[in-house]
C-alpha cells in the first residue's frame, strides 16, 4: 500500500522564501564600488560594531584568555578529530599519470586553491564547530591563506571561543564582520586581505544569497537552505532516543524540517506524543524554534517495510540521515542520497555537528541527490596535463584533424595538420572529414 503520513508538513523549506536577491545585490554592488569604507558603513548598520575589523595577534590572545580551559580542551579534541578525518580524505587526492597510447602521457594533479574564506555564524548561536569544520579542512587541503569571518556582537566583538577555535585550527586572519558585508570583504579582498578563491560555511538567507550571486567569481561549497534531518527507525528503536534526536535538530531554526520514517506504527505514535513534551522542556530560546519546526515542517511517515523506508529516504535526500534499525550494514549498502549518515543509536547528528570528525557543512533541500558536503576536495582543483612524443602525437593529430573538420572547426584541424607536416614531412595523410 502507499506510504501513510501520520503527520504531514504544512510548509516546506521554500514556503517562506523571501526575495532577498535585490537587497543582497545592492549591498554587494555598493561595497564593491566603495571598498573598505562602504563595508564599514554596513558593519555599523547591521553588526552595530565599531571595533577592530581584522583582529590583531594581541586581540586574539586576549580572546583566548577568556575561554575556559575545559572548553579549550573540547575544541582541541574536535579539531584533532576533524583534522584526522580530513587528512585521510586528502590521501584520496592523488596525482596520477597514464600512457594513453604509446608515446602519449596524460596526468592529473590536485592543487589547493590559494585563499579560502570561511564564514562562521555567530548570531543566535555561537557556531564554534563551524570554525573547526571549515578552517581545519582548508588548512589540511593546503590553502596558503585562510580568512575566518564571523559577526561581532555590539560592544563585544566575536565570541572568544570562535576566535580561539579559528586560530587553533589554522586561520591566518580573523575578520570581525557579519552578513553580506563579511562575505563581500572576503570576496573583494578588503582591509588588506587576499581575495578569496572559495567561500565556505553556513549562514542565514542573506549570506547564502550573497554566495549564490558571487558564485562564478569565486567558488562556494554549496547553496544551502535550512538544515534538515531524517530518522529511519524500526521496531528495535528506542522512542525516547528517536524523539530526542528529532527535537535536537528542530531547534536549529523555525523552518528546519525533521522527518521520521518508520515501519512501526506504535513507535511513530509514541514519538509523536513525546516530542512536544521534550520541546516544552527546552530553554525558551530553543523552544521557540523547535516548536515552529515541529508544528509546520515535521513529518512522520509510515511504510510497509525497510525497502519502502529506504526509497522514501532517498527521495527526501536529507542533509542528515540517522538509522536506528536492525542490520545496519544493509542500510549502509542500500541508502544512496544523504549528506552524512549516522548508523545506530550510538551515534547521532550532534556528534557529527560538533566533534566526531566528519564535516557538518552538508547539502540541504534535497541537494544530496547530486553532491556531498564540505571536504578537502572542495578546496582542491583537480587539473590535468599531457605530453607526447612525435610518434605518440601522430594518431591523435590525425583523429583530431578529421573530427574538427567534421565539426566545421577548420582552425582546430590545421593545428593538427601543421604538426603532421612538420614531424612526418615524407608522408601523406588523409585528413578530410569525408566518410
Amino acid at each position: 500500500m502507499p506510504v501513510e503520513y501520520l503527520k504531514k508538513a504544512s510548509m516546506t523549506s521554500r514556503s517562506d522564501a523571501s526575495d532577498t536577491t535585490k537587497i543582497v545585490q545592492d549591498i554587494l554592488n555598493t561595497i564593491e564600488a566603495g571598498g573598505d569604507a562602504a563595508a564599514l558603513e554596513y558593519a555599523a548598520k547591521f553588526d552595530k560594531y565599531d571595533g577592530t575589523i581584522v583582529l590583531t595577534d594581541e586581540e586574539i590572545e586576549a580572546a583566548a584568555a577568556q575561554v575556559p580551559e575545559k572548553l579549550k580542551r573540547d575544541i582541541e579534541f574536535a579539531h584533532a578529530n576533524v583534522k584526522r578525518f580530513a587528512e585521510t580524505q586528502k590521501q584520496t587526492c592523488t596525482d596520477v599519470q597514464i600512457e594513453i597510447v604509446p608515446g602519449l602521457i596524460a596526468g592529473q594533479k590536485s592543487i589547493p586553491v590559494k585563499t579560502a574564506g570561511c564564514y562562521i555564524p555567530g548570531g543566535r548561536y555561537a557556531h564554534i564547530a563551524s570554525a573547526i569544520m571549515t578552517v581545519t579542512t582548508a588548512k589540511v587541503a593546503g590553502c596558503e591563506n585562510i580568512v575566518a569571518c564571523s559577526p561581532p556582537r555590539p560592544g563585544v566583538g566575536i565570541n572568544p571561543a570562535i576566535v580561539y577555535a579559528a586560530k587553533v585550527c589554522g586561520a591566518d586572519k580573523i575578520l570581525a564582520m557579519g552578513g553580506v558585508q563579511g562575505v563581500a570583504a572576503m570576496t573583494f579582498g578588503l582591509f588588506g586581505l587576499p581575495k578569496a578563491n572559495i567561500l565556505v560555511g553556513p549562514g542565514n538567507q542573506f549570506v547564502a544569497e550573497a554566495k549564490r550571486i558571487l558564485f562564478g567569481r569565486v567558488g562556494i561549497d554549496m547553496i544551502a537552505g535550512p538544515t534538515d534531518s531524517l530518522i529511519l527507525a524500526d521496531a528495535t528503536a528506542d522512542p525516547e532516543v528517536v524523539a530526542a534526536d528529532l527535537v535536537g535538530q528542530a531547534e536549529h531554526g523555525y523552518n528546519s524540517p525533521v522527518w521520521l520514517v518508520t515501519d512501526t506504527r506504535s513507535l511513530a505514535e509514541e514519538v509523536m506524543q513525546l516530542v512536544p513534551k521534550l520541546i516544552d522542556d527546552l530553554p525558551e530560546v530553543n523552544r521557540e524554534n523547535a516548536t515552529a519546526a515541529w508544528r509546520d515542517y515535521a513529518e512522520v511517515i509510515l511504510c510497509d517495510n525497510r525497502e519502502e523506508m529506504a526509497t522514501v529516504s532517498d527521495n527526501y535526500a536529507p542533509e542528515h540521515l540517522t538509522v536506528q534499525a536492525a542490520n545496519l550494514d544493509w542500510w549502509l549498502g542500500r541508502l544512496a542520497c544523504y549528506g552524512s549518515l549516522f548508523l545506530g543509536e550510538e551515534t547521532t547528528v550532534a556528534f557529527g555537528d560538533k566533534a566526531s570528525g566528519t564535516n557538518h557543512v552538508l547539502p540541504t533541500s534535497g541537494a544530496a541527490t547530486y553532491t556531498g558536503g564540505l571536504s578537502v576536495h572542495k578546496f582542491m582543483k583537480i587539473v590535468t596535463w599531457q605530453r607526447a612524443t612525435r610518434e605518440g602525437a601522430r594518431p591523435v593529430a590525425e583523429a583530431t584533424a578529421r573530427i574538427s573538420r567534421l565539426e566545421g572547426m577548420e582552425g582546430h584541424a590545421r593545428t593538427a595538420d601543421i604538426r603532421l607536416r612538420k614531424y612526418f614531412p615524407e608522408e601523406t595523410f588523409d585528413l578530410s572529414s569525408d566518410a
